[in-house]
Parts: structure tokens; C-alpha cells; sequence
């Protein structure tokens, strides 16, 4: 037996070495699998289904056109048209519930809008913030469209519904809203809403998006959405009409104080991103002057999987 011992301890010598190889290149692959990043691939802007109302062809108006919801003119919405958009369709019944935040146009003509708390609360904030509003194409009407029973708006935090981007895939709208959240905890919903139905057909909770808009990659197909807590881009995948639960980061903003608001694909690889001061009180995009508002060039590089920013 003492013979073969020299044996036995040159094996369990080569197996210890052995295990420690195995186990650091175990280590190093789990780590590497750890710090790569998240990626939506390379992009590219696509032809949008929306089209303009179609009472605005009876009432002669002509391209250019764009609706105005900045509220530094007309309350509520506008649209502005004709050469350096000098020109105004702006019916005072379109004041009927204050504020928008945000629009999305169909395949139709017809304009959802989200709703935006501006300067000061009033006994009527709250429960306008809970709805969406629909600027039917034909009849120029505006009325309230869909009514969540769920969104409740507070003193603490005045945000109901704050974002949409209606999907030319499916003829639906994904929604977010942030009323639930306050400086310890984001509660925010993601809601994917049947317009034809108005059946809610998915909601998923955990992250206050300000913003949210479609890209489509050649990895698929993802929701972007400018977080209203962090000063970053996120992006939840979406696969056959349904929302990941879980929300990727793709990248920071200078400064902590930025929020992103605005989120709009420009070109191959290129979004623009337009910021705003935000936090849970009335401080919002209507009441931010200029000086508060930058816009960034995000710039994808597929070679090197870094995104670059350059402020405009």
C-alpha cells in the first residue's frame, strides 16, 4: 500500500488542479454571460399606417401639418398647418379637458390622446387624468374614449395615463401610467388595450414609463420607454402582441436630472430623444420652458454595441 501512495497523491493533486481550471473558467463565463449588455440590434425608420383626420380635407387645410399640444397657445390641441405652420384649426370645444400630454393617430385619421396635469391641481384633475380621449376623424368631436377604473391620480402624485403609441400590427394602443408610484417605489402599468374592443389585454406592472413608442429591429420588435425615476432608455420586448415582463436598459443620460419624454426614430440606427426636468409633482412637459428641455442624437453602433449621444 505505501507503495502505490505517491500514486494517489500525485492523482488527487492533478484532480485538485483540475477543479480549480474548471472552476474559474466556469466563473469567468458566468461572468462574462452577466456584464454583456442588452441589445435591440440594428433599426431603421419604417412607414407609419397614421393618417390625418379626415374633416381636415373638408375644411380645405393642406399639408404641412402638425397638432400642437404644447399648450404655450391653446389649451388643450391644435392643428397647425399651411407655410411655417401659420395657420390654425382650433375649435373651442377642443379646451373641454385642459391638457394633453401625448398623441397617437390610427390608420384612419381618428387621434388618441393621453392627458397631462398642468400648474395646478383642480377639483376636476384627478379624474380627467384617468381617461383616454378619442378626436374622432370624421366629425372633429372630442370626447372621452376609454376610462380606467384603476388609475388613481393623487394629491402626492397628480399622474394618471401620461403616454400612448397606438400599433399599426394589430390596431392596438399600449398605454402607461404612473399614478400608484412615489419617491420610494414605482408602481407603473404598461397596458396593451384592443382599440375595436377596448378589452385590456395584457398589464404589466413594475416600471414608470414617461414615454413609450414602437421600434421594430432585427432582433423583433420592441416597446422603448423613457423611464420617469432614472435618467435612461429602457426597452421591453414584444413577441406575438405580447409585452415581456421584463425591461432592459439601453442607456444613460448626462445628467441625473434628465428625464426622457419624447422618443422618436430618425433614421438607420438613430433616435431622437427630447428631455424634461421630472419628478412626481407638477413639473411637467407643458411647464418646462425651453432652457429645460434638450434633445439628444442617440446614435447605435452596431461594430462596437455602444450607443453614442450627441445634444443638438
Amino acid at each position: 500500500m505505501k507503495r502505490y501512495l505517491p500514486i494517489i497523491i500525485s492523482l488527487l493533486v492533478v484532480l485538485a488542479v483540475a477543479f480549480v481550471v474548471i472552476n474559474k473558467k466556469n466563473n469567468q463565463t458566468t461572468k462574462h454571460k452577466t456584464e454583456e449588455k442588452f441589445t435591440i440590434g440594428n433599426f431603421n425608420k419604417q412607414k407609419s399606417c397614421a393618417r390625418h383626420p379626415e374633416f381636415l380635407k373638408q375644411l380645405k387645410v393642406t399639408q404641412p401639418i402638425t397638432i400642437d399640444l404644447s399648450q404655450q397657445q391653446f389649451k388643450g390641441l391644435a392643428f397647425l398647418w399651411g407655410k411655417n405652420f401659420s395657420k390654425v384649426i382650433h375649435p373651442k370645444a377642443w379646451e373641454t379637458y385642459e391638457h394633453f400630454s401625448t398623441y397617437a393617430l390610427d390608420e384612419v385619421g381618428n387621434v388618441y390622446l393621453a392627458p397631462m396635469p398642468f400648474i395646478s391641481i383642480k377639483p376636476t384633475t384627478f379624474n380627467l387624468q384617468k381617461n383616454i380621449y378619442k378626436l374622432d376623424s370624421k366629425t372633429g368631436k372630442l370626447d372621452i374614449w376609454m376610462n380606467f377604473d384603476d388609475v388613481h391620480p393623487s394629491a402626492s402624485n397628480p399622474y394618471g395615463i401620461i403616454s400612448l403609441v397606438y400599433d399599426c400590427d394589430d390596431q392596438t394602443l399600449w398605454v402607461s401610467a404612473i399614478d400608484e408610484s412615489d419617491y420610494r417605489e414605482q408602481k407603473g402599468v404598461v397596458y396593451h388595450v384592443d382599440v375595436k374592443t377596448k378589452k385590456i389585454l395584457q398589464r404589466v406592472e413594475g416600471f414608470d414609463a414617461l414615454t413609450i413608442t414602437l421600434l421594430r429591429s432585427e432582433k423583433g420588435k420592441f416597446l422603448l420607454a423613457g423611464s420617469a425615476r432614472e435618467n435612461a432608455l429602457y426597452a421591453y420586448g414584444v413577441e406575438n402582441g405580447v409585452l415581456s415582463k421584463k425591461v432592459n436598459k439601453l442607456l444613460e443620460l448626462p445628467s441625473a436630472q434628465e428625464h426622457i419624454r419624447k422618443i422618436k426614430v430618425r433614421g438607420q440606427n438613430l433616435l431622437e430623444l427630447q428631455t424634461i426636468p421630472f419628478s412626481y409633482t407638477l413639473i411637467a412637459q407643458t411647464s418646462a420652458n425651453n432652457r429645460e428641455r434638450n434633445h439628444y442624437d442617440a446614435k447605435w453602433d452596431s461594430t462596437s454595441s455602444t450607443w453614442s449621444l450627441t445634444k443638438q
